[in-house]
């Protein structure tokens, strides 16, 4: 089973519209989402430090500085590199340990076409352990490309971008609101494995996210000369915060492993340039702690950005399907599951469905076969709310 874990570029433009809308569910879901243009101005946010480097200037919040230096890293050799250390005394696992300053200009178009995805597997016997309460594989459902431009069909959707020890990844996220500062959030949902290594590992660096990546969904033969604002239409937002659950910190493995059910996170992101809410740039949708038995579920879909054959990771791709139930252990939650052939880099994509007429997040991709014939998702719970809201009460403010 796989888990399917710039130089500051201008925002478009855009006149306020309604976040997202619905239709057709059962047939298919479609996204349609807009939002205003970014100022483009290169305000500096409270409390942060300027430093320059070989990379060029980038800011660094003080405390993001003296969590740094209370691990003993030096804030300039990590922006000038020293990130590339992996040394395991020196990656940071526990909660309270994430930093990940801005390195303005790391993520340019060309590193973010050569991020690989962070791709996991465990065997299908693996995923069947608990058949007594899985229910049968759901029939492949080929995935079908996004309507461009991205901005208006999907624009909350995008690309989250990582350092690993492997190189640098890519995985999919989603906005979504914040409850306590409405129409004015930067919360990205995206899957714990894409911001954790899990059990015995820490934190990725350099986690940032980029809604409506390769807006017009070019090949990359064309990409080499595309404009920066089609790569990065509402610019790249970077990571000052990261939460995930302790059940995949402490259980999460290369395989799903009993952090699998719990595969979730919230980043709290902040603009490499500008000082305009994300979800003001690019719309957010709202997410559904309801955890819904799949029983009761009539369509669900699935957006993402797949990147392992026969996908390259520049386009954005959807599945819907009447989800079923996966069960790994009779001790886990058990997940949603969908028919679905995208590949890994779709991982922590959003899983939507409509609630009283409105489109709400109710899962992420987290794993799915080697072969590619279906996706799973956690059911988003209580522990997913919680998580949620002391991300909101701690960092939304900022």
């Amino acid at each position: 089973m796989r888990s399917t874990h710039a130089p500051a570029v201008p925002r478009r433009r855009r006149r306020n519209r309604t976040l997202l809308a619905a239709t057709g569910l059962v047939a298919a879901m479609a996204l349609t989402a807009t939002a205003c243009g970014g100022s483009g101005a290169d305000d500096k946010a409270d409390g942060t430090a300027s430093r320059s480097a070989g990379q060029g200037t980038f800011e660094i919040p003080s405390d993001i500085a003296s969590q740094l230096e209370e691990h003993g890293i030096d804030v300039d050799e990590w922006t000038d590199g020293g990130w590339k250390d992996w040394d395991k005394d020196e990656w940071l696992s526990a909660a309270e340990d994430f930093v990940n300053p801005i390195i303005e200009g790391l993520w340019n178009p060309e590193r973010m076409k050569s991020a690989q995805e962070a791709d996991k597997t465990i065997s299908t016997q693996d995923a069947s352990a608990d058949q007594g309460v899985s229910d049968p594989e759901p029939a492949p459902v080929e995935a079908t490309a996004e309507k461009t431009p991205y901005h208006d069909n999907a624009a909350p959707v995008g690309k989250v971008f990582f350092d690993s020890p492997q190189g640098s990844m890519v995985c999919s996220g989603t906005v979504v609101t914040d409850v306590n500062h409405p129409g004015k959030s930067n919360l990205v949902w995206t899957a714990g494995h894409c911001v954790h290594a899990g059990q015995g590992g820490g934190w990725y660096r350099n986690i940032a996210f980029v809604p409506s990546y390769n807006d017009l969904g070019r090949p990359a033969s064309e990409l080499s000369d595309a404009d920066p604002a089609e790569i990065a239409p509402y610019g790249t937002w970077w990571a000052d915060w990261a939460s995930t659950s302790s059940q995949w910190i402490e259980g999460g493995s290369e395989s799903g492993g009993a952090g699998a059910a719990y595969d979730y996170a919230v980043l709290h992101v902040k603009p490499e340039s500008g000082s305009q809410s994300l979800e003001e740039a690019a719309g957010a949708l709202a997410v559904d702690f309801s955890a819904p038995s799949a029983t009761e579920v009539a369509t669900m879909g699935a957006w993402g950005y797949p990147a392992a054959a026969p996908y390259s990771g520049l386009q954005m791709f959807k599945c819907v399907d009447r989800p079923g139930r996966l069960s790994l252990s009779p001790s886990l939650p058990t997940m949603y599951r969908i028919g679905c052939t995208m590949t890994g880099g779709s991982s922590g994509g959003g899983w939507f469905r409509v609630v009283d007429g409105e489109t709400k997040l109710v899962s992420n991709t987290s794993i799915g076969p080697s072969d590619n014939r279906w996706l799973a998702g956690p059911q988003l719970g209580r522990t997913a709310q919680t998580l949620y809201e002391n991300m909101s009460e701690a960092y939304g403010g900022r």
